[in-house]
C-alpha cells in the first residue's frame, strides 16, 4: 500500500468519490474530532486552533441550537458535563429533565439559553479522569459559534497557506426540529454567508440521522457524511416508524442507497476493525471495499491515544489514561482502506499518516 500525505493545498473532490489508482495514490484525511480535544477542552476555538497548527485536513464541530436560534459547537445540548453552568447560582432554576432521542436526560441544556446567556459561560474538560492535564484549561474559553469556527478556519487556513476543511455534525436534528430549532436551515444559512455553500468548500456535514441529509442533498453541492453505529438504528428512522438500523444502512443495498444522497459513510472504528471477545484487533471487515464499491469513501471515528480506547494488544501498561500503541491503530485502519481518521490528539496521528509510505 502506497500512501501520500497531501501538499499545502488541497481541496476535497467535487460531489462523488476520487477513489485510489495506480496513477493517484490515495490519501486519507485527517479530521480533527472536536479539535485537538486530547489536549484542549473540546470545542473550544483554542482546541480547533491547536488541532490545525497540528496538521489537521479538517476540524469538526458537534453542532447545537441555542434558544435564539444561534448554533454553537457543543458535544451534547446538556452542556453540565462541557461547561461551568453548575457554578452559577442565577442559572440554577434551569436545570431540567428532557427526553431526548428516547432517553431521559438530566440538566442544564443549549436550547434554554439565550447565546448573550451562553456566553457568560466556560468550557471545561469533559474527561478530566482520563485527560486531567487539560482541566488547566478549564474556566479560560467560551462557547464558540458555527460561525466563529468557520471563521477561524479561513483565517488559519490563509495564514498557514492550505485550505481547512470544517465538518460539522448536526447533534440530536429530530429533536431540535420538534421543539421549533432546526438545525439544517440555520448551518445552510452560515454556508452561504461564509461563501461556503458550493461543490468546491471544504465543508463535508455529518449525522447519524439521514432525514437531513437528504433535506441539505437537495438544496446544496456541500458532501454529506453519514454516520452509523454498530448497534441502534437512526432516531429519525425510528420516530418515524421505519424498521431499518445501522445494521441495514451498512448492508450493499443499505450503502448504494447512502451514496444516492451522500459522498462519504462514517462508521466507528469497530465496524471498520473488529475486536475480539479479549478485545484484541480482528481481521478488517468487508464494510470499507463494500461502500467503496457503492461509491462512497470511509471515514472513521474516532482514534485516541489512551489505553482505555485502545484495542487491548495496543495498550501499554496497566493505567488507562496513559498512552497506547496509537500508531498501531491507525496503521490497521489505513491497511483496511479508510479514506478519512477522526482523532483526538492529531499531532500524533499526522506523524503516523506522514510516516506511511512504502515504495
Amino acid at each position: 500500500m502506497s500512501l501520500v500525505h497531501p501538499g499545502p493545498v488541497r481541496a476535497l473532490p467535487s460531489r462523488g468519490p476520487v477513489l485510489p489508482t495506480a496513477a493517484a495514490p490515495r490519501t486519507v484525511e485527517l479530521f480533527a474530532h472536536r479539535g485537538a480535544s486530547g489536549h484542549r477542552p473540546e470545542h473550544t476555538l483554542a482546541a480547533y486552533r491547536l488541532a490545525i497548527r497540528l496538521g489537521a485536513d479538517h476540524i469538526e464541530p458537534d453542532l447545537v441550537s441555542t434558544r435564539d436560534g444561534v448554533l454553537v459547537a457543543r458535544h451534547e445540548n446538556e452542556i453540565s458535563g462541557t461547561t461551568d453552568v453548575g457554578d452559577h447560582p442565577e442559572f440554577a432554576d434551569r436545570r431540567t429533565t428532557r427526553a431526548i432521542d428516547g432517553r431521559t436526560v438530566e440538566g442544564w441544556f443549549t436550547e434554554d439559553f439565550t447565546l448573550a446567556e451562553l456566553r457568560t459561560l466556560r468550557a471545561i474538560e469533559r474527561l478530566p479522569a482520563v485527560r486531567p492535564d487539560n482541566t488547566r484549561f478549564d474556566g479560560r474559553y467560551p462557547v464558540p459559534t458555527f460561525d466563529e469556527i468557520l471563521r477561524l478556519a479561513e483565517s488559519e487556513g490563509r495564514r498557514l497557506g492550505r485550505r481547512i476543511g470544517v465538518t460539522p455534525e448536526t447533534k440530536h436534528p429530530t429533536y431540535f426540529a420538534s421543539i421549533g430549532l432546526p438545525l439544517e436551515e440555520p448551518l445552510l444559512r452560515s454556508l452561504r454567508t461564509a461563501g461556503l455553500d458550493h461543490r468546491h468548500a471544504r465543508i463535508a456535514v455529518q449525522s447519524f440521522e439521514t432525514a437531513g441529509l437528504r433535506w441539505l442533498a437537495a438544496r446544496s453541492e456541500v458532501e454529506l457524511v453519514q454516520l452509523t453505529s454498530a448497534t441502534g438504528a437512526p432516531f429519525d428512522l425510528a420516530a418515524a416508524g421505519d424498521p431499518r438500523t445501522y445494521a441495514d444502512l451498512m448492508s450493499p443495498a443499505g450503502l448504494r442507497e447512502i451514496s444516492t444522497y451522500a459522498q462519504w459513510l462514517g462508521p466507528e472504528k469497530d465496524s471498520v476493525v473488529p475486536r475480539d471477545a479479549l478485545g484484541h484487533l480482528t481481521a478488517p471487515s468487508p464494510i470499507t471495499d463494500e461502500a467503496h464499491r457503492a461509491g462512497l469513501k470511509v471515514v472513521v471515528y474516532t482514534v485516541r491515544a489512551e489505553n482505555r480506547f485502545l484495542p487491548a494488544d495496543l495498550r501499554i501498561g496497566a493505567d488507562p489514561a496513559a498512552r497506547g500503541d496509537v500508531a498501531g491503530e491507525v496503521r490497521a485502519l489505513v491497511e483496511a482502506g479508510v479514506d478519512g481518521i477522526f482523532a483526538d490528539h492529531p499531532g500524533t496521528v499526522r506523524a503516523v499518516l506522514d510516516g506511511l509510505t512504502d515504495g
